[in-house]
């Protein structure tokens, strides 16, 4: 009996030991890629309002003198007084990500007035939300141009200088969307499915030039970003769920904590950082049982608004309000849009 005791015990010995190997070789390759954010050059796309505004003061805090670009001039404008009045050195600059000729006049302008970049952050974005009837090519053909051509464009413009001194971040936003599609959100998943592959497979291309790209899969997040969403169909009742659960607290992550949960996987070097820990579980159970999630997310299809209202149309989330939102349950979600510059 003894004998069998120290037989089954062997293993168990071992295993302990082989992970704890893991473990101190894992924290060993994270300090090696330990990266010092002070004075360093970080470009964040879409950085006017929301994810991107909030990671940019997370940045600035760092030391890092951010550069902010947006469309809209105004938007920038507010943002930069923000930074500036948190003691930021910030460029604010308006560019189209998904003009190739506007992100290299950008890259260039950034490396003349301070430095070539040496942090990308991928993350202007475009939410439409309606049922597949009112989903149109155009707005498919949007969130491409925004979540993958956009990205694309800009990493291209700033490979050249990060490969040739060897040495460089690049963080590309996608979201849990891009790993489970969900219904009513079709052209935001598939786009976010395709930067996702892209932003791995980057990873993947340039390890061996030291420049490390990781890429975000965060779960729902309390921006305010629904206010600036495009909803179709009956957009008031698509906005009432929409901002709804975008402000619960267990379903969803402040977006000052997601900021610092990101600028730390980036300083790490992580390959992947995914997001609270329910969207963790909820991407790895689709990953072991995808016909069944498929078949969950079809009965909550089922509860969602059906097409009619505006149809096609674009109806700002601004100006899809009702009784039910905003109220008590989007109250976490309205104060993260006047904090981020989601008012307009």
């Amino acid at each position: 009996m003894e004998g069998n005791m120290r037989f089954r015990s062997g293993p168990s010995v071992a295993a302990v030991l082989a992970a704890g190997g893991i473990l101190a070789a894992r924290a060993l390759i994270r300090a090696r890629r330990g990266y010092d954010l002070r004075d360093k050059v970080v470009l964040i796309t879409g950085g006017s309002r929301g994810l991107g505004l909030v990671l940019a003061r997370e940045f600035a805090a760092r030391g890092s003198r951010v550069v902010i670009c947006a469309r809209d001039a105004d938007e920038l404008q507010r943002a930069r007084m923000d930074l500036e009045g948190r003691g930021a050195r910030v460029l604010a600059l308006t560019c189209d990500v998904a003009d190739g000729a506007a992100v290299a006049a950008l890259v260039r302008g950034v490396a003349s007035q301070w430095a070539p970049v040496d942090v990308l952050v991928n993350d202007a974005g475009i939410i439409q939300v309606g049922p597949l009837d009112t989903i149109t090519r155009e707005d498919y053909e949007e969130a491409m141009r925004t979540h993958f051509w956009g990205p694309l464009e800009t990493i291209m413009a700033v490979l050249p200088h990060m490969r040739a001194r060897r040495d460089g971040r690049i963080v590309n936003i996608s979201s849990v969307g891009g790993k489970i599609s969900v219904p009513h959100l079709l052209p935001y998943c598939a786009s976010k499915f395709a930067l996702t592959g892209l932003s791995e497979g980057l990873r993947a291309e340039l390890a061996r030039d030291n420049v490390l790209v990781t890429t975000v899969c965060p779960g729902l997040m309390r921006t305010g970003s629904p206010r600036q969403a495009q909803f179709k169909g009956k957009h008031r009742a698509e906005y009432a769920w929409f901002s709804i659960a975008g402000a619960m607290p267990v379903l969803s992550t402040s977006a000052d904590s997601a900021a610092r949960r990101i600028v730390d996987a980036c300083q790490r070097g992580d390959a992947e950082l995914t997001f609270p820990l329910l969207t963790r579980l909820a991407v790895s159970f689709d990953g072991l049982f995808p016909g069944i999630t498929s078949d969950i997310l079809g009965q909550v299809n089922r509860a969602l608004p059906g097409p009619g209202g505006v149809g096609s149309a674009r109806v700002r989330g601004a100006e899809s309000q009702s009784r039910a939102s905003p109220s008590l349950l989007t109250m976490l979600g309205d104060r993260a849009a006047a904090m981020n510059n989601e008012l307009g």
